[in-house]
């Protein structure tokens, strides 16, 4: 009945507690053991006969050798083992044997009540108990064998208290022993996980690290794009309108027409230089600084069509709203490359600017008239994402946008930007 307090000695949290318990389960049999015989002996002349007290004398060196068998054993096996039940069994009839002779060599057979769950199979446990508790009853009615019908009854009462009494303590003990299982495996697993957690954590370290180092390095590429692309829509543009009225001065026979163009000349150069200052500081078009994106492409068409020379036209189609900066200056920046493209290459006669606000996007068209292509022989500089097409292309789509080429040799070709409608703020 107190196989509950080896299962707390088990499941006990406390280094010292399980210590003091392992050294009651080494010497507590010797201690047990002595102090049966002691009081045994004591009381031979009144409760042993003769031929008692030789059989004990006897059985009392078998035990005692029994548990220095044991004792030097018990650390090598573990619980549950065939050797351990054997040691049970054995001092079991012992106990049962020497307590027949004297009801005091019961002292040493209650040793069962403290160990039967730590050397016994859970299926066994029971019947260890209840062994004992017939040792302990049979001493404490009396002695063994029972005399009398009186003394029957009483070992049958005492019987039945200690039988009841080890099915309490031994389901109690078996469902400590279940809760220090599932501590222990608890335990097992949060260690596991924390092992495993930890690992992840070095491997996201290094991960962390060569995400950094990767994020500077796109980042270094993105800025070294940006200045590309924005050289390219400014200056590089800029320089190539400046050549053209150039020319155009060398071959005027008119003063007045080569003034006008060598004034273009020169506000192309200043429009150039400002653009280019507020590339290297990350501004947006300078046309955007003081009119909204509709305003900014009308004076940019009209200023294009004065310089070319080739009739242009500016539409707005639905509801203007005042949109994000980053929208209006690709809108803008699409829209001059795309100009540009047909100053150089369409020898078009018109072209007509579509900006077109729609529930959730909006659309920039260029349209030309010019001599067309065909889109499948793109030079190689347009297909691997150079500045023209290709560099379009790149400014839709870090908006989540795309851009469209139609265009047939003899037919024109069109231009169509689509992005999404994000408005200002």
């Amino acid at each position: 009945m107190v196989d509950g307090w080896g299962t707390a000695m088990r499941g006990a949290g406390s280094t010292t507690a399980a210590e003091r318990w392992g050294t009651f389960f080494r010497w507590g049999p010797y201690g047990l053991l002595a102090l049966a015989t002691s009081i045994s002996a004591a009381t031979a002349p009144v409760l042993m006969t003769r031929g008692g007290m030789i059989a004990a004398g006897a059985l009392v060196p078998v035990a005692l050798g029994l548990q220095l068998w044991w004792g030097r054993l018990r650390p090598r096996v573990p619980e549950h083992a065939p050797a351990g039940r054997l040691y049970f069994g054995l001092r079991t009839v012992l106990g049962f044997v020497l307590t027949w002779m004297n009801p005091l060599f019961s002292i040493y057979a209650t040793m069962g009540y403290f160990d039967a769950i730590r050397l016994l199979p859970p299926r066994q446990v029971r019947f260890g108990l209840l062994v004992t508790a017939v040792t302990v009853a049979g001493s404490q009615s009396g002695g063994l064998p029972p005399r009398s019908g009186g003394q029957w009854l009483l070992f049958g009462v005492v019987f039945a208290v200690h039988a009841a009494l080890s099915t309490i303590f031994g389901n109690l003990g078996e469902r400590e022993a279940a809760e220090a299982r599932a501590k222990a495996a608890t335990m097992a697993e949060l260690e596991s996980t924390n092992a495993r957690l930890a690992q992840a954590l070095d491997e996201n370290a290094g991960l962390h690290a060569q995400l950094l180092v990767q994020a500077r390095e796109a980042g270094v590429d993105e800025e070294r794009r940006r200045m590309a692309a924005e050289i390219h829509d400014t200056i590089a543009q800029g320089l190539a309108g400046i050549i053209t009225q150039l020319q155009a001065v060398s071959s005027a026979e008119d003063p007045a027409a080569a003034q006008r163009h060598l004034d273009r000349a020169q506000a192309l150069a200043r429009q150039s230089l400002g653009e280019a200052r507020r590339s290297v500081h990350g501004l947006g078009p300078g046309a955007l600084e003081h009119d909204a994106l509709g305003e900014a492409l009308r004076k940019t068409v009209d200023e294009w069509s004065e310089r070319v020379g080739v009739r242009a036209e500016f539409t707005v189609t639905g509801t203007a709203e005042p949109l994000h900066e980053e929208i209006e200056a690709t809108l803008l920046r699409i829209a001059q490359e795309a100009l540009a493209n047909a100053a150089r290459h369409a020898e078009a006669a018109r072209v007509g600017v579509t900006l077109s606000y729609m529930d959730d996007e909006v659309t920039l068209d260029v349209r030309d008239d010019g001599r067309g292509f065909d889109p499948l022989d793109l030079p190689p500089r347009s297909e691997s994402g150079g500045f023209g097409l290709g560099g379009m292309r790149a400014r839709a789509e870090r908006l989540a946008g795309r851009v469209d080429l139609e265009s047939e040799p003899g037919g024109g070709t069109a231009v169509s930007a689509r992005v999404p409608l994000v408005r200002h703020d």
